[in-house]
């Protein structure tokens, strides 16, 4: 049952990314980089094409305007800061929503700036092993013009990281080239870490699963080390 709960979140969070993209950038794939981005994703989790093709079009026929992203930062309990995404169609609903849940846990709910300025927003490829013809030092030379900053071997494909503002032309990059993307996304990651006891680690996971539970909540970072 969990499984099956973590993969519906999955579903509804890649639904919520189609209509950012759609408002963002259209309906058309082909012009619309940000929505191909999320139909790949929708693959790598084994989101169902018609489910993927209803959700595209239903953003499309549907007025999307009362949608919105919005970005709330704040503090766990033992000072460890945590920023929120969310998207949704109602603001005051996620803003009381997420208060509680910063509140019921110990937390305290922040202003605008005061944790975001600790993680560094950076962009991520997996690409497909097989379509990459060097070894990973020449691909990362190849890549030295889009300030990529990390590439390595995973197990489900070849890893690399980038400044957030190069998404868009590393993406071009490998659609050039013929290089399978098999995901790609987006993280926040904290530029100062620290390391909490087994009780206190279990404080601040009750926070982080409640605002994953949420269903206006997309992503959580924070600056615990797990």
């Amino acid at each position: 049952m969990k499984r099956w709960s973590a993969m519906a979140k999955t579903f509804t969070r890649i639904g919520k990314d189609i209509v950012m993209a759609i408002k963002d950038g259209g309906p058309n794939p082909d012009t619309n980089s940000r929505l191909r981005a999320v139909m790949q994703n929708a693959k790598a989790a084994n989101m169902p094409k018609d489910n993927v093709e209803r959700a595209i079009k239903k953003a499309a026929d549907k007025d999307t305007s009362d949608y919105k992203e919005a970005l709330f930062e704040g503090y766990a309990p033992h000072g460890i800061a945590i920023v929120v995404e969310t998207a949704t169609d109602n603001n005051n609903r996620t803003v009381a929503n997420v208060r509680a849940i910063f509140n019921k846990c110990d937390g305290n709910l922040g202003t605008s700036g005061s944790v975001i300025f600790m993680f560094d927003r950076v962009c991520n490829f997996t690409v497909k092993k097989e379509d990459i013809t060097v070894d990973l030092e020449e691909l990362e030379l190849e890549l030295i013009d889009f300030e990529v900053e990390e590439v390595f071997n995973d197990d489900e494909g070849i890893i690399i990281y980038a400044p957030f503002e190069q998404f868009g032309a590393i993406q071009s990059y490998f659609e050039e080239n013929n290089i399978e993307i098999i995901s790609s996304g987006f993280e926040r990651i904290p530029t100062t870490t620290s390391k909490l006891s087994e009780e206190q680690q279990a404080d601040v996971e009750k926070l982080l699963e409640k605002l994953e539970e949420d269903d206006d909540v997309q992503n959580v970072y924070h600056s615990m080390i797990m």
